[in-house]
């Protein structure tokens, strides 16, 4: 392989991971070398919910004493 090829295998492989992170809002990319190469891009995306947990209406002990 040329040195123009690897080159540009290069820069296509750094746009791919700057595209990772961008697309990225929380979670981890993960990238796999073998023999000083980038083989593989992971991306893991975590999806948080923000919601209180519901409260009872009675608690279970008075609810028995009725």
């Amino acid at each position: 392989m040329s040195q123009e090829s690897t080159r540009r295998a290069s820069n296509e492989v750094v746009e791919e991971i700057l595209r990772s992170i961008d697309l990225l809002r929380f979670g981890s990319i993960e990238i796999t070398v073998h023999d000083g190469r980038v083989t593989q891009i992971e991306r893991r995306e975590k999806v948080r919910f923000n919601q209180e947990p519901q409260k009872l209406k009675a608690p279970l002990s008075s609810a028995a004493n009725n």
